[in-house]
């Protein structure tokens, strides 16, 4: 039985009749690759030697002197693979010859408009460059104002109305710092009756004979201590509320005056350069700046005119709010100290229940919530 057995083509040597490797073949090779090098490369000549696919040595390759003479150079051809050929069509497809034998190479590829492209860093130059152009413009106007040089926009009802509420709110100040003395020095007094009424009440158990002289001055100052703590939590109320105007109202009504008068600065400032630029000479140069600053200017003079009017408002509500907070203040502060130094215990309780103020009793806390349900 012949069986064939799987042999490699490139393991196939050709076999003499007498079973010799034939080397006609590799003489061959050899013969055309020396004519395919350049002549002078200095390259020993190769013999190859293989074995079969059944044997266990693998193909010897023997070196040695060339000895031939120079053939003369061909030149060397290079076949391109096919990922170069795929590359060299598609360059061939990109090109475009026109009717004048020219040839032309359009760009494939999605088109990028310069537009479109957004730089963080570049916007942020942008930013820091308005902001420090407004800057110096601002800080300009402040200072030609302050030197009499430059002119600026008042708005003289508007203006009056700011400064009485700025002198009103430092005369608030002072009330407000003289109400919490009071209240403080009030406290102390409060306290010291209370220490006195006590040792009153020890002397008294402790002294027969003076034991009904010492128990009617403890109850005496038990009685004024009782009658300071509700005047203290009158007092204090009225500090609460005044504060809450002072602190919280007003102040929130002076930075919105803050915000528009730096916001009549830079309307002055712009105005300012409009102004210069409108008196200087008019050319293609200076017609684009001055449609420019003209833009500013009106974008500035409509946040002026927006910030004047929130201020007018705020101004008119603050007015209002103002007169019946300190009224309702007033008039609890007024009843609370006569009715105290007058000894009307009842006209002092009534007007804490009047306002709805509810005293803490010391040593007492205050109840949960969950036992206030």
């Amino acid at each position: 039985m012949d069986q064939e057995s799987p042999k490699n083509s490139a393991a196939e040597i050709p076999v003499t009749s007498n079973g010799e490797v034939d080397d006609s073949h590799e003489h061959n090779f050899n013969r055309d690759l020396k004519r395919s090098l350049p002549s002078g490369l200095g390259l020993s000549e190769t013999q190859i030697t293989s074995h079969g696919f059944d044997s266990t040595k693998e193909g010897v390759i023997e070196a040695g002197a060339f000895q031939g003479s120079p053939a003369p150079p061909l030149p060397s051809v290079m076949s391109p693979s096919r990922v170069a050929a795929s590359r060299l069509a598609q360059q061939g497809s990109d090109l475009i010859v026109p009717a004048g034998g020219q040839r032309t190479q359009t760009k494939s590829g999605p088109v990028i408009l310069a537009d479109e492209i957004k730089n963080p860093a570049m916007e942020k130059l942008e930013l820091v460059r308005k902001w420090s152009l407004n800057t110096y413009k601002c800080t300009r106007q402040i200072i030609s104002e302050k030197l009499g040089r430059g002119s600026r926009t008042v708005d003289l009802e508007l203006e009056a109305q700011i400064d009485i509420l700025r002198d009103n709110k430092k005369k608030y100040e002072n009330i407000l710092k003289l109400a919490q003395t009071l209240s403080t020095q009030l406290f102390q007094m409060v306290h010291t009756q209370r220490q006195l009424g006590d040792a009153f009440a020890d002397l008294s158990l402790k002294s027969l004979e003076l034991h009904e002289e010492f128990g009617y001055n403890a109850d005496t100052q038990k009685l004024l201590a009782k009658n300071g703590e509700t005047l203290l939590g009158a007092i204090n109320f009225f500090i609460a509320s005044v504060n809450t105007l002072v602190n919280k109202t007003i102040e929130d009504t002076l930075m919105t005056v803050k915000q528009y008068e730096s916001a009549r600065i830079e309307y002055d400032a712009y105005r300012t350069d409009l102004e210069e630029l409108n008196l200087g000479p008019r050319d293609a140069n200076t017609l684009p700046k001055i449609e420019q600053s003209q833009h500013l200017f009106q974008a500035h003079k409509e946040k002026y005119d927006k910030m004047r009017n929130d201020v007018s408002i705020k101004l008119k509500f603050l007015e209002e709010n103002k007169v019946k907070v300190l009224h309702n203040q007033l008039v609890l502060f007024h009843n609370a100290i006569a009715a105290y130094f007058a000894g009307n215990q009842k006209q002092l309780e009534q007007t804490l229940k009047q306002f709805h103020i509810k005293l803490k009793t010391p040593g007492v806390d205050a109840p949960s919530w969950l036992e206030e349900q």
